[in-house]
């Protein structure tokens, strides 16, 4: 398929973003992220460093490569951190792609505040950012996101780094009839068929991490996560046969003769 995805002034020819955490070092970092065929690379700026020239940079392993790294705001909480967060990577990196979380429960579900992610997204988008939201899956909040300026509304399939995969799948499906910005389904994905699922709902791509960075072989399951994607993405664009209660013959009876 030659389709693009075009978010905000990106354009993409792969439908699959991944991360950078997680994984035993930056090589085997680089190596699944090639094997996926990603050309966006998720970075947490407060865990992985990508600003430091003195120290071991994340940044030098892909410099030779077309991958793009999309900073994230994990560890922040509060707009306010994560607003302070994206402007001196900015300003170091000249980056302004970002991934917004503010997540509001460290505990135990990982869960985003969206109040202080819809605070976030509004003052970002006026000064210029491109913001990928994420969320939860509430089409309510989506549009609201998609309003204050989000070029990207990434709603989770199920709480970060749980690999349950899609919990609520007509949420997602809600979600991409109520905007017209990119839907991409972050967190919970465990295996490919997980993502392939995410394709078939409509999702106009989807970012992993954990699936891939904590897998037995990173590497192969990061190259599988790519061949779902473009299996999913292709089989939502044919379009499914409707759901029936009862058989239907593939082989159908009607004009043979009585025998």
């Amino acid at each position: 398929m030659n389709e693009t995805l075009k978010i905000g002034n990106l354009e993409l020819k792969s439908r699959l973003i991944v991360g950078s955490g997680k994984y035993p070092d930056f090589k085997t970092t680089r190596e699944a992220t090639l094997a996926s065929g990603s050309e966006m690379i998720t970075v947490a700026v407060r865990r992985v460093n990508i600003t430091n020239p003195n120290e071991e940079n994340l940044m030098d392993y892909f410099k030779d490569t077309s991958v793009k790294l999309l900073p994230n705001s994990a560890g922040c909480k509060l707009a306010d951190e994560a607003v302070t967060l994206f402007r001196l990577t900015r300003e170091a990196t000249g980056i302004t792609t970002v991934k917004l979380e503010c997540i509001g429960d460290y505990e135990k579900t990982l869960y985003p505040d969206v109040i202080e992610t819809l605070k976030a997204t509004e003052i970002l988008a006026n000064e210029g950012f491109t913001v990928f939201a994420y969320t939860n899956d509430d089409p309510i909040m989506a549009k609201r996101l998609e309003n204050a300026g989000a070029s990207a509304v990434m709603p989770l399939a199920s709480p970060i780094g749980s690999g349950l995969g899609i919990q609520n799948r007509h949420n997602i499906v809600f979600i991409k009839e109520a905007i017209k910005v990119p839907v991409i389904v972050d967190a919970g994905v465990g295996c490919a068929s997980d993502t392939a699922i995410a394709m078939e709902l409509g999702a106009d791509a989807v970012l992993t991490n954990t699936a891939i960075a904590q897998a037995k072989n990173p590497v192969m399951m990061a190259e599988a996560m790519k061949h779902a994607v473009i299996a999913g993405r292709m089989s939502y664009l044919a379009g499914r046969i409707p759901k029936k209660p009862y058989a239907s013959a593939s082989s159908p009876l009607n004009g043979l003769p009585n025998l």
